[in-house]
């Protein structure tokens, strides 16, 4: 009796429908890991900002008062300014500019401020997807 070594079609039809489903899973999985990767930038961006704004309040007794919102480019007054202080060697920008912006305003009198930034996902604990989301002092 010869026996035959291989795999029959059917066999071989389970592996490839296996390798499908498995495929369909991870990119599934996949699906939102560079918009959520942008949004962990984008707070640690907003961070160092923050940062850089609490050593210009030590040093000047108030926050940069810009009385409109100002987009933040890096080539902005307000760029300009916290790095021509060297509280930040470079203000960060948004990773999708000019599609996605970050804009700082403050009051009046410097005492306090708002930047507001979007985000593509809704993942970060206390903020949403869009561009309404703001960080203050």
């Amino acid at each position: 009796m010869q026996t035959h070594k291989g795999f029959t079609i059917l066999e071989l039809l389970v592996v490839l429908a296996v390798i499908g489903m498995l495929m369909s899973v991870v990119i599934v999985s996949m699906t939102g890991i560079k918009e959520k990767g942008r949004d962990a930038t984008r707070l640690q961006h907003l961070q160092a900002t923050q940062n850089a704004l609490n050593l210009y309040y030590t040093n000047h007794s108030k926050f940069p008062v810009f009385a409109s919102a100002t987009t933040i480019t890096g080539d902005d007054a307000f760029s300009v300014l916290l790095e021509g202080e060297l509280f930040i060697s470079e203000v960060p920008r948004d990773p999708q500019h000019p599609v996605r912006t970050y804009t700082y305003q403050s009051n009046a009198s410097g005492s306090d401020y708002t930047i507001t930034f979007c985000l593509e996902t809704d993942s970060i604990q206390g903020y949403s997807q869009g561009c309404g989301n703001t960080k203050k002092p």
